[in-house]
């Protein structure tokens, strides 16, 4: 469960074509807009006899413009003052919580807390009593879900697997519309009923478990006509990952060229050529992004492909820079049934005695200079504060008991980077409550905007991975923080891992936001505003 997805791709960041988006448009528009001259806007003032109170206004509008000219930020800043106020004119509400290159609005504003009941003196107010209609709960609109030939998803799905197999990926993506099946092994170490809100479940089950979710949103709608976004439910990572390690690239493209065939025959990607649509991919973005150059064989080419440069795709790991790409936090184990289930846990790793300093869970690679063999070793040598979880030895594909006993017994949790940036250790390492320690800047605090704290201090701990091979003591680093500054980041987790979780009913967890709940509503608020823009400026 705690295995990696494949680091074969090399840094393609650099390489992407950044996109603009629609924010960066409308400044665009507005600064070319804007005359060089200002003070000249009127002929009055070129007149030979001028009056003293033109003159005066003259005088004033040159002070002016030289004031500006020796202190262009303040220019800039009045500029921008008024793009924001224009924006959110335009859009009738509060502005949109949208990725990080283009927002600086803190998670911890608008999503942090796990429950939206709003309290003012213990009173509940009356308009969160009332029962929110159809138009309130949909404000910014309806999803219409393509219901996209069985090749194209069911298909892809193997027919005869019941359980993980850490020989086949593909295992464990079959029962319960993605969640697996139940996590049995946790029922010795779990108290109660919380052990039936634990699944095994796969890392790249992210498609079936969205398609899913879609079919029993609450802004579905049967008719296109009256849809805003369009999703489709196209298991890209089944359909890719079957052909990953051979040598024939274009079966790893075949059901994507298809897919894209089918949907460019219908009337509403003809009116926006994707723009209003979305879509979830199971694996991390880099398995879609195949480049030309021969020697980069690995992968598929979909994300590149035309059609999909407006297609907007929740995936577990985005290409940094590309406003299209959503991540969207790796599925767990954790599937909470009601809320009741989902504060038990929260309480559960809240008191949970904790008698190791950290742990580390993961397996040596055949590398140069493999930074997780470092970390395994370090952490044998350091035993008596460090618990150790060896995935060449122990089998944490098919136990996940082995994982979660380690990760609710320690304080913080080691996370290197994967394969790629990011690997779904780190979302089995919030969960249980343990603080994760990334040796990568370049990892979770740049991928998951929607979903964790905007300050990485106030849940994690940073440690550059260049002072670790240096001889820095990650042990001793550790041991410099009190237990109450790491109380305070246990809580923050506790409160996140609403938002870090995809829930078991069909239609969510009522008063809470869960991943998918954040990831659909801000991706519809998007796209209206995107849509808004575009009326006002025809």
């Amino acid at each position: 469960m705690a295995a990696d997805d494949g680091d074969y791709h090399g840094n393609f960041g650099a390489l992407l074509e950044f996109k603009i988006s629609p924010i960066q448009h409308l400044y665009f528009r507005i600064s070319i807009m804007l005359p060089a001259n200002s003070h000249n806007f009127s002929p009055e003032f070129h007149k030979s006899n001028k009056p003293k109170t033109l003159n005066f206004f003259k005088s004033t509008l040159n002070s002016i413009q030289a004031y500006f000219s020796l202190h262009p930020r303040f220019w800039l800043f009045i500029t921008f003052l008024l793009i924001q106020a224009l924006v959110i004119f335009i859009a009738r509400t509060p502005p949109p919580s949208l990725p990080a290159e283009y927002t600086s609005i803190s998670a911890s504003e608008n999503h942090f807390h796990p429950q939206t009941t709003i309290v003012c003196n213990n009173t509940q107010l009356e308009s969160e009593k009332k029962p929110l209609s159809d138009t309130e709960e949909c404000g910014t609109g309806k999803i219409y879900v393509y219901d996209l030939p069985s090749m194209f998803n069911k298909d892809l799905v193997l027919a005869n697997c019941t359980d993980l197999n850490p020989w086949n990926w593909e295992c464990g993506i079959v029962p319960n519309h993605g969640y697996g099946s139940a996590a049995t092994e946790l029922t010795g170490i779990l108290p109660g009923t919380l052990s039936s809100s634990w699944y095994r479940t796969n890392q790249f089950s992210l498609e079936p478990i969205f398609h899913n979710r879609m079919l029993h949103h609450k802004c579905r709608t049967l008719e296109p006509e009256s849809a805003t976004a369009f999703y489709i439910p196209f298991y890209a990572g089944l359909a890719v990952g079957k052909f990953l390690w051979g040598n024939d690239t274009s079966k790893r493209d075949w059901h994507c060229r298809m897919m894209i065939q089918w949907v460019k025959k219908q009337k509403s990607w003809q009116r926006s050529n994707g723009s209003d649509h979305f879509m979830a991919v199971g694996r991390i973005t880099w398995d879609f992004r195949r480049l030309t150059d021969p020697g980069k064989l690995w992968g598929s080419s979909f994300l590149n492909m035309p059609e999909m440069q407006q297609v907007t795709r929740f995936t577990i790991e985005k290409a940094p820079g590309d406003y299209y790409d959503v991540s969207v936090p790796y599925p767990t184990g954790f599937h909470p049934k009601t809320e009741k289930h989902l504060h038990e846990w929260q309480n559960f790793v809240r008191y949970y005695n904790r008698t190791s300093l950290f742990t580390f869970i993961g397996a040596k690679r055949e590398i140069k200079d493999d930074f997780r063999g470092l970390l395994l070793n370090y952490c044998y040598n350091e035993s008596d504060s460090c618990r150790v979880v060896d995935c060449g030895v122990a089998q944490c594909s098919t136990d996940s008991s082995v994982i979660h006993k380690a990760l609710l017994g320690s304080d913080f949790c080691l996370q290197p980077r994967g394969d790629s940036f990011t690997r779904r250790s780190v979302f089995d390492c919030l969960v249980a409550g343990s603080v994760p320690v990334f040796f990568w800047k370049r990892t979770a605090y740049d991928q998951y905007e929607w979903f964790l704290p905007s300050d990485p201090k106030s849940y994690s701990v940073f440690i550059d991975h260049k002072d670790v091979r240096n001889g820095t003591s990650i042990k001793e680093v550790l041991m410099r923080y009190s237990k109450q500054e790491i109380r305070r980041k246990r809580e923050n987790l506790i409160e996140t891992i609403p938002r870090i979780i995809y829930a078991k009913p069909n239609k969510g967890l009522g008063s809470f936001r869960d991943a998918f709940d954040i990831a659909v509503d801000e991706v519809l608020r998007r796209i209206k505003l995107e849509k808004e823009w575009a009326d006002f400026v025809e």
